[in-house]
């Protein structure tokens, strides 16, 4: 029998990001020592390793000519074994061979070196409603007349956006070079473009620019929010704050919930709003009440909250999910503090043919026209709260502009050991 382990070289963490370069050891060991009878030599004829992108989804989407086309282009070694995973293979790079022909004595192992570059366009891992993208390492090895046997490695991808527009390399390489020592004995090092992107979106994910935004329904002014910055990294929080003072409505409590939208860019897809979850069918930049129609201004746009209000309502909602949800009592309070933690385990914002994923902050407010807190008690000196409060309750959905990547090495997810027994 022959053993084959395979395990990623960096093994504090199993991501990567588009772009970068994957590294993994692969043994072959034959199974059975030295000194046993009837254990002869064991012969493999031929073992390749490649990396494959996934798709498996509910759409209607002809792939038939697209496998054929990635068929003559990876050859005829790994095929067989390709054919065995689910989903249709969107990304394959070219075939490895690690060896022809091998023989492996009773106990003995041999270990190969494979690395590979991932493509900078591909899409990253993503496990949505509609549409999954994964990646796998694949290793694919055949004996003399017998079946390809076929070993998966999954890793995770983290999706790092390209630098479209040269001046902004132009720009980045010129920063980095005047930061750098001004030695004229040192080699001038080149500067790869994935350290470029990485640079270029630590600038955009730093920029702090503060958003206002009024928030009011039928009733009156109920409060304002500002969030400090709008892109963020996945692993960072979401910081904000609500001003309730010189409100005319009384905002009871709220609640905030990070949602992400998975969005169909097929002309024939049919949304309904069923398949959202907790009041999702929400237009984006809306405020809907009970009992009343609300509105809300943005500080920070031109046009008027009414137009505005009208062209965020053509956008397309598609299908949510909650990841995040906090909640505050705010009935006695004039001003508080918004933390919303992104998850790790997250896909960054992207989009390909056929989906896009966008983010959200969704409010609920709880609000109320009684603006006395309570009548004070002479006897004790403290203040009693009313029995009954009239409520009423009001939605608003904020587009977040972007969640990027994050450095895969700050993420702590150990690269496991993965065996295939041939025999």
């Amino acid at each position: 029998m022959i053993e084959i382990r395979a395990k990623l070289v960096r093994a504090d963490s199993a991501i990567y990001a588009t772009g970068e370069r994957v590294e993994c050891l692969i043994e072959f060991t034959h199974i059975g020592s030295p000194g046993e009878d009837n254990i002869r030599m064991e012969n493999l004829a031929w073992a390749s390793a490649q990396l494959h992108c996934y798709r498996k989804t509910s759409y209607n989407v002809t792939t038939s000519d697209k496998v054929n086309e990635l068929a003559e282009l990876v050859g005829k070694t790994a095929l067989d074994a390709v054919t065995q995973a689910s989903g249709d293979i969107i990304i394959a790079t070219n075939p490895k061979i690690l060896f022809c022909d091998l023989k492996l004595s009773p106990g003995e192992t041999k270990i190969y070196f494979f690395n590979e570059i991932l493509p900078r366009n591909g899409p990253p891992t993503y496990r949505g409603h509609d549409i999954k993208y994964f990646y796998k390492i694949t290793i694919a090895t055949q004996r003399v007349k017998s079946k390809v046997q076929m070993l998966a490695v999954p890793i995770r991808v983290l999706p790092i956006p390209i630098i479209a527009r040269l001046d902004e390399m132009h720009c980045t390489e010129e920063t980095n070079d005047e930061l750098a020592p001004t030695n004229p004995f040192l080699e001038k090092r080149e500067i790869s473009e994935l350290e470029i992107s990485w640079h270029h979106l630590k600038n955009v994910t730093a920029r702090r620019a503060p958003k206002y935004y009024r928030i009011s329904n039928k009733r009156g002014f109920v409060g304002r929010f500002c969030l400090f910055k709008s892109s963020y990294k996945i692993g960072e929080d979401i910081v904000g704050s609500l001003d309730f003072s010189n409100c005319n409505v009384r905002c009871v409590q709220f609640s905030v919930k990070l949602q992400s939208q998975e969005i169909s860019l097929q002309s024939n897809a049919n949304q309904t709003s069923g398949d959202l979850n907790d009041a999702s069918s929400v237009n984006s930049l809306d405020l809907a009440s009970v009992a009343s129609g609300t509105a809300i201004d943005n500080l920070h746009k031109s046009k008027t909250s009414a137009s505005a209000r009208n062209a965020e309502a053509e956008e397309p909602v598609g299908k949510v999910s909650t990841f995040t949800t906090i909640h505050q009592v705010c009935y006695a309070m004039l001003k508080t503090s918004v933390i919303i933690p992104i998850p790790l385990h997250v896909t960054p914002s992207f989009r390909t043919d056929l989906v896009e994923l966008r983010w959200r902050l969704h409010f609920e407010f709880v609000t109320s026209t009684m603006m006395d807190f309570g009548k004070p008690n002479p006897i004790e000196g403290e203040l009693k709260a009313p029995a009954e409060i009239p409520v009423e309750t009001m939605v608003w959905n904020l587009p977040v502009t972007a969640i990027y990547a994050a450095n895969p090495l700050q993420i702590y997810s150990p690269s496991q050991t993965h065996s295939l027994l041939i025999k």
